[in-house]
């Protein structure tokens, strides 16, 4: 059994110094220390992380000048680490996470070490109260956030890549910029044949936090998950996604002001370019039904 080497990849705008040391400092208390460690500060100067910590690895600090958004900004660390050309394994942790268990990149390891299509792994993400908000648990309905499994979907927060699944799936679609992202990647990995593992016993404390705290949350939404299904769902499941996630929207949301960011979003995302159209196999769509979230919801 080969055993992978890690990278650990962190993205941040420069406004919580305290929460990146904190979450390197829990990196660098690991029972398995990563053979790399990549930060980009995403529009913002990076502080001298290397000298100020005591960090295991090789360390690469990234400055960006532009804010590409969290799956723009994370693509550059991912272009990094390829050119080290040394890691098989990539742990992408938001900024304002903790690794609260010295154990979590041993358990990453062992649990890709044991299945060759493993593809991603997720964590659970939950707050320092031990509290998994819903929708972090990846699946429909009130799921129990501590029972594991192969699932359809990860969480952008904490998860764990195989570099080689993304060789041929692709890297995150940058021009989301943030929304619906990790869905795009999780379909075109289920459409290639690798297994996604949602493992709770990988824990990140994360604060509890609403997606709608962004002021452009309901019209970036709303455009991405356009784009989303003109991407990679067959054409005759794209009205019904759609439909669905229409109503839901309009049960959901109880503002006026969100409504109508929502349905100038959902306009840009029919008039703009979606990108590259490679939609998802029939097989596939079955295969997610099979799991639990068939691609309609």
């Amino acid at each position: 059994m080969d055993v992978p080497r890690i990278a650990v990849a962190v993205v941040t705008m420069g406004n919580r110094p305290a929460e990146v040391d904190a979450l390197l400092e829990s990196v660098a208390k690991q029972d398995v220390a990563p053979a790399r460690i990549v930060v980009v500060g995403n529009g913002c100067r990076l502080p001298e992380l290397a000298e100020r910590l005591s960090l295991p690895g090789e360390f690469t600090a990234l400055d960006v000048e532009e804010n590409l958004g969290c799956p723009g900004g994370r693509n550059v660390a991912l272009a990094r680490l390829r050119e080290f050309g040394d890691v098989d394994v990539v742990v992408e942790l938001d900024d304002d996470g903790l690794l609260v268990d010295p154990e979590a990149l041993g358990r990453v390891r062992d649990l890709f070490a044991a299945d060759a299509r493993l593809g991603i792994v997720g964590f659970r993400i939950a707050d320092e109260h031990g509290e998994t908000q819903q929708r972090h648990v990846p699946r429909i309905g009130s799921g129990d956030p501590l029972r594991g499994g192969y699932v359809t979907g990860f969480l952008g927060g904490g998860h764990a890549f195989r570099m080689t699944m993304l060789e041929e799936t692709g890297d995150w679609p940058a021009e989301f910029f943030f929304a619906h992202e990790e869905t795009d990647l999780a379909w075109r990995a289920a459409d290639a044949g690798w297994r996604i593992r949602y493992a709770p016993e990988l824990l990140l404390q994360h604060p509890k936090t609403s997606p709608a705290r962004h002021a452009i949350y309901y019209r970036v939404n709303a455009r991405n998950r356009v784009w989303l299904v003109r991407r990679r769902l067959p054409w005759a499941l794209v009205p019904v996604h759609l439909g669905v996630w229409t109503l839901l929207t309009l049960v959901r949301v109880r503002s006026a002001a969100g409504l109508r960011a929502w349905l100038a979003g959902f306009v840009e995302g029919v008039r703009e370019s979606a990108g590259e159209r490679r939609p998802m196999r029939w097989r596939t769509v079955w295969r997610l039904t099979r799991l639990g979230r068939p691609p309609v919801v």
